[in-house]
């Protein structure tokens, strides 16, 4: 909201400090960022700083506490000095005056309203300022109680500003009811500084240091001080039905017993040290038992015992591996589930390719995760009703987690419900993702990276209701042929993974289409390409498409006996023909329906300039067929007539048989899938392209190469990478299919 005195701040350090400071803010009237950093450099550029940055760092904070350790009426050096004190406050909400460089009664009263809000009153009476009070001044933290704060939060945020403020490495913290990772770290430094650590030594970190010395100050029912204090603390940040209270009373310990119930902690009501660190770290106690691991070992018998020697349960296992030649165990191996089965051990499946980085996350690459999960998940044998965790490996902020994480799982709940609901969904990642995926109605239940307490998805977040596994610790197990490392887990019962499994699927050849199931296909396809906005009819212009998605099934359909028989002769899954052939008759529009006319003008009457085009029901130029041909001719695959791609006869006589000839076509798709394994030797390459050792043709490709063949056989596409992110689905639809009739 547009407020008048923030924007005479805005003009005013514009006006005084533009010049001198090398940046101006906007003149909005709302208080943000970009006015507290200009403000930032103007007092140091009045406090003779001559490398001026954003940042209210060690050197600002020094040069202000060495000249001015109190700003008040009397010290105050200068008018416009006062001025960005009085525009600081403008910016947090109070009355700095008239802006007039006068530190009077307004400015004063102001200042005093500030540090009780802060909770440093009683620690800094009066109405000046000091330089840690300066530093939070100017920042975006707010020091009155949010939208969705909490009373509870607000008063352990200021008891920590009062109690902790004169140490070194501890800085005035928001106090509006709101937990983050700041007010976190602040407990932290407060648990580190009654332990006895020395300021420079205290870090905020909760370290072996820390945990060591918290182990001598367990407390429960009837103990009265600090250390009560700091526990009780810990519970009303993550939000347990708590207040700060330095006397454990009965209260507290229900609260506690509730708690530790709820963490898969003993449930003894005491403030012991596995509970103070289950409130203090994401990873609490890393000596606790655990009850289920994730690994990417596979699971022999030998493995298996050290499992269960160390009374661990659920496996956590993955279904597919992204690369072909790291980590060659990751995925489940063949015979693993059934190893699993026979020690009397359970799996909960995990899918998981790259899902790293936010740029990892859309609704496509997530309708694309559930179609594929599904397809692993029977090809290894997880029976109906088992839940999949779809892997969210990165500390995504919330606005990552609305823009992108959130529709990937809403592609996910699709994929799954065309696939009939065989497996519910779970989530993997920081308590933050959990809880806004679970929110939204996407999973149902999650499995934590609690290990990785550096996320901001953990620090502030408490562990989400519906935690199903939650990882803590890396450890290795076992000794000689029984030794893995895992990640080892809490488990609270909300999943219990998969005990008995059906036959795996093997990678058998593909076989004929079954038309009884050409219906279900056609109605999988339409879904998914109108959910990505592709329906059947549409586009205006040059975009109209001309073919529909039942003539693109149908044409596929028709040239099923070749496809099958390209997929046995060259070890070729047919989902990669079906995928380029489909893709490639709903891609096609009015604009390559105008190339294909100047190219027949070109050669027949020499009237168009344009030699050759991506045409037929592959959209294939004459120049990657030939191409192609020329090099699986040479390599043995095909047999036929070399033709030279630089000679007008050549390329025509070649693209009227791409044109005209469905089967020619289809054909043509296989081989430069073929060229595609090899690189494209002497074709053009998608930008940025990534194999340059592609393993050749099998039924095992991973879903990483996939990716790249895909992308290879559409190189000549501009929008290649978009174009191949969309067709990724195709191809596990048609896989779908495939898979259920070579392995009826």
């Amino acid at each position: 909201m547009r407020d008048a005195m923030v924007l005479k701040a805005q003009r005013f350090v514009n006006s005084v400090y533009g010049s001198r400071i090398g940046t101006t803010v906007p003149e909005s009237g709302e208080a943000d960022w970009a006015t507290l950093y200009a403000l930032t450099r103007a007092l140091q550029y009045e406090l003779g700083i001559t490398a001026l940055s954003d940042n209210f760092g060690p050197t600002t904070l020094n040069t202000l506490t060495a000249k001015y350790p109190q700003l008040d009426a009397d010290t105050v050096p200068s008018p416009d000095f006062c001025r960005i004190l009085q525009a600081g406050l403008y910016c947090k909400g109070y009355d700095g005056g008239d802006l007039d460089g006068s530190y009077g009664a307004r400015v004063q009263t102001a200042v005093t309203r500030l540090k009780t809000d802060m909770g440093v009153e009683q620690a800094l009476p009066g109405a000046g300022l000091t330089p840690k009070v300066v530093k939070a001044l100017l920042t975006m933290d707010s020091y009155v109680p949010g939208a969705s704060g909490t009373g509870q939060v607000r008063a352990v945020q200021q008891w920590l500003n009062g109690r902790y403020l004169d140490r070194q490495d501890f800085y005035v913290i928001a106090c509006d009811g709101l937990v983050t990772r700041d007010t976190v770290k602040a407990l932290l430094f407060g648990v580190q500084y009654e332990l006895g650590m020395a300021d420079g030594t205290a870090n905020g970190n909760f370290g072996p240091g820390t945990q060591s010395g918290l182990k001598s100050h367990p407390v429960t029912k009837g103990d009265k001080g600090v250390f009560v204090q700091l526990f009780s603390a810990g519970m009303v940040v993550n939000r347990r039905p708590a207040a700060l209270t330095d006397t454990f009373d009965s209260s507290l310990a229900a609260a506690v017993r509730a708690f530790q119930t709820f963490a898969a902690l003993p449930a003894t009501g005491e403030g012991d040290f596995a509970t103070f660190a289950s409130l203090l770290a994401s990873f609490g106690d890393q000596s606790r038992p655990a009850g289920a691991c994730d690994t990417i070992a596979k699971i022999t018998p030998s493995r298996a015992a050290s499992l269960k020697a160390a009374g661990i349960t659920y496996i956590g296992r993955y279904l597919t591996n992204p690369s072909a030649t790291s980590l060659p165990e990751k995925a489940i191996q063949p015979g693993e589930l059934a190893t699993i089965a026979q020690q009397g051990l359970r799996c909960f499946p995990i899918y998981q390719t790259v899902n790293n980085d936010a740029s990892d996350f859309d609704y496509v690459a997530g309708r694309t995760a559930g179609y594929a999960a599904v397809n692993a998940a029977r090809d290894h044998g997880f029976r109906r009703g088992s839940r999949i965790f779809f892997a969210v490996d990165f500390d995504a902020i919330d606005t990552e987690i609305t823009a992108r994480v959130l529709p990937h799982f809403k592609g996910i709940k699709e994929a799954m419900a065309d696939s009939g609901h065989p497996y519910r969904i779970g989530v993997y990642g920081s308590r933050n993702v959990c809880a806004q995926v679970g929110a939204a109605g996407y999973s149902t239940a999650s499995f934590v990276a609690g290990m990785s307490s550096g996320f901001d998805g953990n620090a502030g977040h408490p562990l989400p209701q519906d935690w199903a596994y939650d990882q803590f610790v890396i450890r290795t197990l076992g000794s000689g042929d029984g030794q893995l490392e895992i990640d080892a887990d809490i488990a609270s019962g909300r999943d219990t993974g998969q005990g008995s499994f059906d036959r795996p699927r093997p990678a058998v050849p593909d076989v004929a289409l079954d038309e009884r199931q050409v219906p279900a296909l056609r109605a999988d396809l339409s879904r998914y390409m109108q959910s990505i906005g592709r329906p059947d009819t549409g586009g205006i212009g040059s975009d109209a498409r001309l073919y529909s998605n039942a003539q693109a099934v149908a044409a596929i359909q028709d040239q099923d006996g070749l496809i099958t028989e390209l997929s046995k002769t060259y070890t070729m899954r047919k989902a990669l023909i079906q995928t380029a052939v489909y893709w490639a008759m709903r891609d096609y529009g009015l604009a390559a329906q105008s190339a294909d006319q100047q190219v027949a003008d070109h050669h027949l009457t020499g009237s168009g300039s344009v030699r050759d085009s991506h045409t037929g029901i592959g959209e294939i130029s004459a120049s990657d067929a030939i191409q192609a041909w020329n090099h699986c001719i040479g390599w043995g695959f095909t047999t036929g007539e070399r033709r030279d791609p630089a000679k007008d006869a050549d390329l025509w006589t070649v693209w009227q048989q791409l044109n005209k000839d469905n089967a020619f076509s289809v054909r043509t798709a296989a081989l430069i899938h073929l060229w595609g394994t090899r690189g494209r030797p002497g074709g053009r390459l998608p930008p940025g392209d990534r194999v340059t050792t592609p393993r050749s043709m099998r039924l095992d490709l991973v879903e990483f190469e996939i990716t790249e063949l895909l992308r290879r056989y559409r190189a000549w596409d501009p929008d290649v990478e978009s174009q191949t992110h969309q067709s990724l689905a195709v191809y596990q639809i048609f896989e779908k299919y495939n898979s259920i009739l070579r392995n009826a």
